[in-house]
């Protein structure tokens, strides 16, 4: 495996785009699935401290969303979404009532609500502030952070 060069810079631009990120929200907005991607060229794949450091990254980039959408108006549903497999597609989403069309609020009816997670970043999500979910596909297994606050719930259990 080639080295990873230039870490130092990587990690000071992927916490830039963090700690920067605005959503400049107007009252006519709406997101259909509007999700970003910390690790899209999936570094994090071959190297437990580095995928773990993208974790963290989408944690925060999610209360930061959660904050930003404070005064937002419409109703939304947020979420992290984590791919045991592949880390360049884990994203931060936010969903909302939208012209495209008529999937809000967006349910997955086969979650599992156990609040597993892999041991290897199980330390890195607090379960007192997230609910956790997972959904077992045929690309392996895919996790579902939400804020517990968060009114609009993924799937169909009893919160």
């Amino acid at each position: 495996m080639k080295k990873f060069r230039g870490k130092k810079r990587y990690f000071r631009n992927l916490w830039e785009e963090v700690n920067t990120f605005d959503l400049q929200l107007d009252p006519d907005d709406w997101f259909d699935f509007f999700h970003t991607h910390l690790d899209f060229w999936g570094v994090g794949k071959n190297n437990l401290k580095i995928r773990r450091e993208h974790i963290k990254a989408h944690v925060a980039l999610y209360n930061r969303t959660l904050k930003l959408l404070e005064g937002f108006e419409k109703p939304y549903q947020t979420w992290i979404c984590i791919y045991e497999q592949d880390p360049a597609l884990d994203a931060v989403y936010i969903h909302t009532p939208n012209p495209n069309d008529h999937n809000f609020p967006h349910k997955i009816e086969a979650l599992e609500w156990n609040g597993k997670l892999p041991h290897t970043f199980k330390d890195l999500i607090d379960l007192q502030q997230f609910d956790v979910s997972y959904l077992q596909t045929e690309y392996g297994e895919e996790f579902y952070i939400q804020s517990k606050e968060q009114p609009i719930k993924l799937g169909t259990r009893n919160q």
